[in-house]
């Protein structure tokens, strides 16, 4: 059986002030078995918010299809933000040429795609106006149907969609939204236009591996067959590990645990690779919306490598010890072989990188800056994958779905739900006149005013 992913644990225990050792995650161990079994229980059952666990196995005829017809358009815009746009940047980043946009076929070998996500006047506008509106396909993805950020952005360019092409107009349009409910569903059987559904069990930012993150993926030329068995085969052989220590998920999620205890409170995900940023980015959504509640949780903080070696390392190594970091690396990159030799006096000083490879500076670094950490009694998990293609980013993708959803419920929070963000939509919902929110007016202006009790000006 080949590799999927390693994880070393060996430096994420520590002594000192804030000790975390073997036996504590031992300590652990009935529990984690226990919520293991609770969590695919429920994955089973396809109750509410714990869908994800069933999407490497679904049926991808329609996904595909769908996708067939995105592809013949020149350019993609996803309109969307949080769940409904993050998993899309972070399959793009990992599994696309780097400025995909900018290559002419046949090196680019789909539409060029853009995300709407920000309600900012200023970029959507600049990207609408950029378009050829008569080969552009809108992919308005919001599960409730709601969303006010991506509502408005669907309203823009709906209506400069009918200003432009007329009648044409819906057959520029896909939808992805609930099922059954919402305005969302009520428009696409009111305009005849194309339509996803997001399962009813999977909530935004777990839904990547549903259609809200697949049909543009096919659009674009990614192997979305290939993404769901790599998410498959973790899950299977996650089942398999029924031992503690043979189990990486149970092993680091007793570990985040643990670290959330005695202080460490940020949770730190550097991988080392430009195509892996937007995962950090992705990850980041996951883990702070997913352990964010009742007072428990961890921030989670992006990072880069080696681009955050020369600005944040410094803090990592010598900082306050409230953090749990992640290290990223993979194993075989893309062959960048440096000169073998240069005949110039004054360069001798460099001679150590004749001959090397960009791919090997980068993994020298990502163990460097791991021991240099664990040097410091720095808590570090040292992950690696074989490569970056679909196999090993589906199940990079689940493990730390799995992960995320296991400590959530080690924690004793609910892992799916989002009652902070819900009470800002609420607030928004008020200020921008919705009705049935009118109540909410007066706690807006009554809690924003305490902000300007004290007004400086300049």
């Amino acid at each position: 059986m080949d590799e999927l992913l390693s994880v070393s644990v060996g430096g994420a225990f520590t002594s000192g002030n804030h000790p975390v050792k073997v036996e504590d995650i031992d300590s652990l161990s009935q529990k984690i078995e226990e919520t293991d079994v609770f969590l695919r229980k429920k994955g089973r059952d396809d109750a509410e918010g714990f869908g994800w666990i069933n999407l490497p196995y679904q049926n991808l005829t329609e996904i595909i299809e769908t996708g067939r017809w995105l592809s013949k358009f020149d350019t993609i815009v996803q309109i969307g933000i949080g769940g409904s746009a993050l998993g899309n940047r972070m399959l793009v980043n990992a599994l696309l040429p780097p400025f995909y946009n900018e290559l002419e076929t046949p090196l680019r070998k789909g539409p060029r795609f853009y995300l709407l996500e920000n309600s900012d006047p200023v970029t959507a506008t600049a990207m609408l106006d950029r378009l050829d509106l008569s080969k552009t396909v809108f992919v308005v993805v919001s599960k409730s149907g709601s969303t006010t950020e991506t509502i408005a952005h669907f309203l823009w360019t709906w209506q400069r969609a009918k200003e432009n092409l007329g009648t044409k107009a819906p057959e520029h349009f896909l939808v992805i939204t609930d099922s059954r409910r919402g305005s969302l569903r009520k428009f696409v059987r009111a305009r005849g236009c194309r339509s996803l559904e997001i399962p009813e069990s999977v909530g935004g930012r777990y839904s990547v591996l549903s259609s809200v993150g697949l049909a543009t993926a096919a659009a674009l030329g990614i192997d979305i067959e290939r993404l769901l068995h790599g998410a498959r085969e973790i899950d299977q052989r996650l089942v398999m590990r029924n031992y503690l220590w043979e189990n990486p998920a149970w092993v680091l999620a007793g570990l985040n645990v643990l670290h959330a205890r005695v202080g460490r409170n940020m949770s730190v995900m550097m991988p080392y690779g430009d195509c892996l940023s937007a995962f950090a980015e992705w990850f980041a959504q996951l883990w702070g919306e997913s352990l964010g509640k009742n007072g428990l949780g961890t921030t989670p903080v992006r990072a880069l490598g080696a681009i955050d070696q020369h600005s944040q390392l410094q803090l990592y190594m010598e900082g306050p010890d409230d953090k749990f970091i992640t290290i990223i690396d993979v194993k075989n990159r893309p062959y960048f072989k440096l000169p073998d030799n240069i005949d110039d006096d004054a360069l001798k000083d460099f001679e150590f990188l004749f001959g090397k490879t960009m791919g090997e500076l980068l993994s020298v670094e990502a163990r460097s800056t791991t021991s240099a950490l664990i040097k410091a009694g720095k808590p570090v998990v040292y992950l690696s994958i074989p490569e970056v293609s679909e196999r090993y980013i589906g199940a990079l993708i689940f493990f730390y779905e799995y992960l995320t959803a296991l400590v959530g419920l080690l924690m004793d929070v609910n892992p799916f739900d989002q009652p902070g963000v819900e009470q800002g939509k609420r607030y928004i919902y008020s200020l921008m006149g919705r009705q049935g929110f009118e109540e909410y007016i007066g706690e807006v202006e009554q809690y924003f005013g305490k902000c300007r009790n004290i007004e400086i000006i300049l």
